[in-house]
């Protein structure tokens, strides 16, 4: 029976889950079956259940592990000194850069969070609103300190994390600018048109 191949950088479990990711993106979490995942890691399917419990574990694990990394920054630049338009330009280039290059992962975590099972659902969900309520707050804090102009922040917020999200249309693109071009042209557009003054 073949092994899991690794790399000296990642386990068995994190080759599982990187593969899965790719796939809960490619088919969807539902259409995406054990089988699948197994052939594609290039196993038995019984071989998958001595490194992870079921489907729904990994599904928790890589949503999980996408919203702490943006909860992580989040907490970062709120807790920095600098302006409020610098810690909101971090922030989308933060997500900028993770939908680039963790782009299966964020993905799915943007997508199919919402076949998460309770607990791990309610948590989830409740970890979205926090993170947009924190994000809107930091914008507040512009628009009182006259950094950023007068606008509905959680309206902002959502305009920022759609757009963030319209990436995906980007990896499809058969003639697509550059990821640093990409990051360049969306700060201007995003960012700039926040700015006061």
């Amino acid at each position: 029976m073949p092994a899991i191949k690794t790399n000296r950088n990642s386990s068995k479990k994190e080759v599982i889950i990187s593969k899965a990711a790719k796939l809960f993106r490619e088919k969807g979490f539902s259409a995406t079956s054990m089988r699948d995942l197994a052939e594609n890691v290039g196993v038995e399917a019984a071989s998958l259940y001595n490194h992870i419990r079921s489907k729904a574990e990994i599904l928790q694990e890589i949503c999980f592990r996408v919203a702490n990394q943006f909860m992580t920054h989040l907490e970062e630049m709120e807790n920095s000194k600098q302006s409020s338009i610098a810690k909101v330009q971090s922030i989308l280039q933060f997500h900028i850069r993770q939908m680039i290059h963790n782009y299966e992962a964020v993905h799915v975590a943007d997508r199919e969070w919402k076949h998460l099972t309770d607990p791990y659902l309610s948590n989830f969900k409740t970890q979205r609103k926090t993170y947009r309520q924190r994000l809107a707050g930091i914008i507040e804090q512009g628009i009182a300190k006259k950094e950023i102009k007068k606008i509905d922040a959680p309206t902002a917020v959502l305009i920022m994390l759609h757009a963030v999200s319209g990436i995906e249309s980007w990896h499809r693109s058969k003639q697509k600018i550059s990821a640093e071009q990409l990051e360049e042209n969306m700060v201007i557009i995003l960012v700039e048109g926040l700015r006061a003054g």
